[in-house]
């Protein structure tokens, strides 16, 4: 499905001006601070800031969105839906270098509101201050301490439900291996919206002909990608980790109910897509969506845009069974274990 002509010549245009990720991560940080300021509360949801300790002592920030069912027939106004319908443990995305908990708060909190489910926000420590493995040991150390009902007093550890996007989507399946792994608890859902799941996003040698295809005119870049991991790594032998690169692992055996969607005009199309049919090979139960005419970050979108709505409905599809029917003119493809 092509995008608007003008729309593509903007993406194009500002694609190929970008400069070298690996010497601006510091200004876009900027940049993505300022924008997080100018965000406007929803009164539908409360936000309430707390703390998960990590091994190390390190105090890491989380940030707790919490839907508020609003009804001005009623003398109070607000009632706290709290976990009546589970929790997500979310991961932002940002290249393991930039997003934030304050970047993403206007996506959480319309996360919190649509899906009717309290969102709890992983402000991880980021590459290159904090190279791999810290972001993975840290989200990992927050659904521990989520899943042993120590972390929030009221969650339903039978209804937590890992998320994150791109490279938040890559920290979520990797928690879910470590969880595997380690023995400490399993997580039994989990959704990956565009995840990095590969090692190699080089154009001439990548397995995937959507680094070729997509790597250069859809905002996010393979070159973006390439920079991201080398801040990110804390050696080349990281890049040959399971933890580090999930599509890589010998066996995706014994993982979480897992959602993955990918976006049609993203470079890391494809090796979404594979990560999810292995998963289902390794006999997991996955389903697995690509959302048309999008391109890489979209959750980050304001939720009026047609590509947001219809994400949000997979994902009531997925978690709560809700009715998925497509309008006349297909807005997604269902690749996997879809209806």
């Amino acid at each position: 499905m092509p995008i608007n002509k003008a729309i593509l010549a903007a993406f194009k245009a500002a694609s190929r001006i970008k400069p070298d990720i690996r010497k601006s991560y510091e200004a876009q940080r900027v940049a993505e601070e300022v924008s997080a300021r100018l965000m406007i509360p929803d009164p539908r949801c409360r936000i309430d800031e707390a703390k998960a300790t990590m091994p190390d002592g390190f105090e890491l920030p989380l940030r707790v969105f919490t839907p508020l069912d609003i009804d001005f027939s009623l003398a109070s106004g607000l009632k706290v839906t709290e976990d009546s319908r589970g929790t997500i443990l979310f991961f932002h995305g940002g290249g393991w270098v930039n997003g934030s908990v304050d970047f993403y708060t206007d996506a959480c909190t319309t996360m919190a509101i649509k899906l009717e489910r309290r969102v709890v926000s992983v402000d991880y420590r980021r590459a290159p201050e904090h190279r791999f493995p810290q972001a993975p040991e840290d989200c990992y150390e927050a659904a521990r301490q989520l899943h042993a009902g120590t972390l929030l007093s009221d969650v339903d550890t039978g209804n937590i439900v890992l998320f994150g996007d791109s490279a938040g989507g890559n920290l979520a399946a990797v928690v879910s291996l470590m969880a595997r792994d380690r023995g400490e608890f399993l997580p039994r859902t989990q959704m990956l919206l565009y995840p990095a799941t590969y090692n190699d996003h080089n154009p001439t040698t990548s397995l995937f002909d959507s680094v070729r295809e997509n790597g250069e005119d859809y905002l996010l870049t393979a070159r973006d990608i390439m920079g991201y991991m080398e801040l990110y790594a804390s050696s080349s032998e990281d890049l040959h980790k399971p933890y580090f690169a999930p599509l890589i692992a010998p066996s995706l055996a014994e993982q979480p109910r897992t959602l993955v969607i990918t976006a049609e005009y993203c470079p890391l199309r494809d090796e979404g897509e594979v990560f999810a049919q292995r998963l289902a090979d390794d006999g997991g139960c996955v389903a697995c969506y690509r959302v048309l005419d999008a391109v890489h970050g979209y959750l980050l979108y304001p939720s009026v845009f047609n590509i947001v709505k219809d994400t949000y409905r997979i994902i009531k599809h997925f978690l709560d069974g809700d009715e998925l029917e497509q309008g006349d003119e297909p807005a997604w493809l269902g690749l996997l274990g879809t209806d």
